[in-house]
């Protein structure tokens, strides 16, 4: 859709702006009447709920890292130590799945089950 967009503007030729920001882009066109024309496209790379496990396991291991830190201080051979590091893999390996895993989905399918009767999620067969 972007594309067909800025084909569309560039066909128009017409003197425009182009202003970013990490979430949304924004075109301001100016058509001969200099009337303003704006375009907004706003996308999300990851969802909300994403976002908030992604910043939760984040914390979680800053915590577990601080606290194994503190275990540590006395003896770093003991038995105490050693969980607490376990601990710090165990949920640095549980982030590490969370992101790999989001690089294998397809965000059509999130959309699809919670709106299945759009034209984007129809199946048709043969």
């Amino acid at each position: 859709m972007a594309s067909s967009s800025s084909s569309c503007m560039a066909a128009l030729r017409l003197p425009s702006t182009i202003r970013r920001d990490s979430k949304r882009a924004t075109v301001t066109a100016y058509n001969q009447e200099r009337r303003n024309l704006t375009v907004t496209a706003t996308g999300v790379a990851k969802f909300k709920g994403t976002y908030m496990r992604e910043k939760q396991l984040t914390e979680m291991i800053q915590q577990k890292v601080s606290e194994a830190k503190q275990v540590c201080e006395g003896d770093k051979t003991s038995d105490e130590c050693k969980v607490a590091w376990d601990e710090v893999e165990e949920v640095s390996q549980a982030k590490a799945d969370l992101m790999l895993k989001l690089q294998k989905q397809d965000p059509l399918e999130f959309f699809c089950q919670d709106n299945p009767e759009t034209d984007e999620c129809r199946i048709y067969e043969d």
